[in-house]
């Protein structure tokens, strides 16, 4: 299963951590993985390479987070629009993805 959580101070995201597998077909065939990749690559890249924000991004296979160091009320659009398309897809994939909100 693909487990996102998303950050959240107050009323702002300040980043998400996404891992694990959809394990929804075989490696390297599983379209479902490259969604979800795809989609935090899309939203981290903006982050930190478009928008040019103060954050941390790191990734390996099945791992992304991004934290966002400061200004994060200028990506708020960005990791609300993530947050809907994942949501969308675990109303879809209930047994291959998780997304869940934190309080930092």
């Amino acid at each position: 299963m693909i487990r996102i959580s998303f950050f959240k101070s107050g009323a702002d995201f300040t980043g998400f951590e996404s891992k694990g597998h959809s394990n929804a077909a075989e490696y390297g065939k599983d379209t479902l993985c490259a969604f979800v990749s795809s989609a935090c690559y899309m939203a981290a890249n903006t982050v930190t390479e478009v928008m040019g924000l103060n954050a941390d991004a790191r990734q390996a296979d099945g791992y992304m987070r991004l934290e966002i160091k400061e200004a994060p009320d200028k990506a708020q659009d960005i990791l609300n629009g993530l947050k809907l398309h994942l949501t969308e897809l675990e109303k879809e994939y209930p047994e291959n993805v998780k997304v869940t909100i934190t309080e930092v």
